[in-house]
């Protein structure tokens, strides 16, 4: 019956995992370029149960010894893997701003920061001070030729990501756009970056047929659903329920047990 606690309580946890994911995701329903996540959990390794003292029928390949018949196994509850983030394309928002732009495909736009290069598919930029390209936090956009310098936002952005002036119809740069070989296993960091980890491997300019189709005054919406994400919090609700009562249902017995167990003596 203690186990029955422990398996309980696991399923408490791993359903208080899922609610964050979905907190989290609901919290960013209106962030630009977010990817909700999703809580993954796994199952602890099953326990074999046999009766005790009792000899039955072989169970195992001939030779082991073993001749306690199997009564059957008993899960040992779950616990949360890893959060796994959903890359799907979010849908496209216009604005009346040049200088954003929208990336239909697999990709990343590189960004400088003061922790080193990140990543981000966020594309709402504006022209900071210095003619310098930036993100709404006031980080730096980077070009295949470093920081991308503009004199002014009457520019055209193609869809390869060159970016054009309108004036004299000259190539200014092009976005820097990266590719990683595996994406699941990219970091989130701050509100709208990512950074690489050992598991998704260095980043990878993004050559012609790879790169993501750019939308000039477009940015990407987040991929998460609302009514989706609702529906799944009334599901883990319900799911914490039953596992708390599984544990009241377990302290129940265990009182009843310890009352007659006092009384017999």
């Amino acid at each position: 019956m203690v186990r029955g606690w422990y398996i309980g309580a696991s399923g408490m946890n791993a359903q208080q995992s899922r609610l964050d994911a979905i907190s989290n995701n609901l919290a960013n329903v209106d962030t630009t370029g977010y990817k909700r996540d999703v809580a993954v959990n796994k199952a602890f390794s099953e326990l074999l149960l046999r009766r005790m003292g009792d000899d039955g029928v072989y169970q195992l390949p001939s030779g082991t010894g073993d001749r306690a018949p199997i009564i059957g196994k008993i899960g040992l509850g779950v616990e949360t893997n890893e959060f796994y983030t959903i890359f799907e394309q979010g849908s496209f928002k216009a604005t009346a701003s040049n200088v954003d732009a929208a990336l239909d495909g697999e990709g990343f736009i590189a960004v400088q920061t003061p922790a080193g290069e990140r990543y981000t598919r966020n594309g709402a930029f504006k022209l900071g001070k210095e003619g310098i390209l930036e993100t709404k936090d006031g980080y730096p956009v980077l070009g295949e030729n470093g920081l991308i310098r503009l004199s002014d936002d009457r520019i055209t952005v193609t869809q390869d990501g060159g970016i054009y002036s309108q004036e004299t119809g000259g190539l200014i740069d092009r976005f820097r756009t990266v590719r990683f070989d595996n994406e699941r296993y990219l970091k989130k960091e701050g509100t709208s970056f990512w950074r690489e980890t050992p598991h998704s491997g260095p980043p990878h300019v993004a050559e012609e047929g790879e790169r993501p189709r750019f939308l000039q005054g477009y940015v990407e919406t987040s991929n998460v659903n609302v009514v989706n994400e609702m529906v799944q919090m009334i599901e883990v609700n319900r799911a914490y329920e039953a596992n708390q009562k599984t544990i009241q249902a377990e302290d129940s017995m265990m009182t009843t047990l310890w009352t007659r167990v006092t009384n017999l003596r």
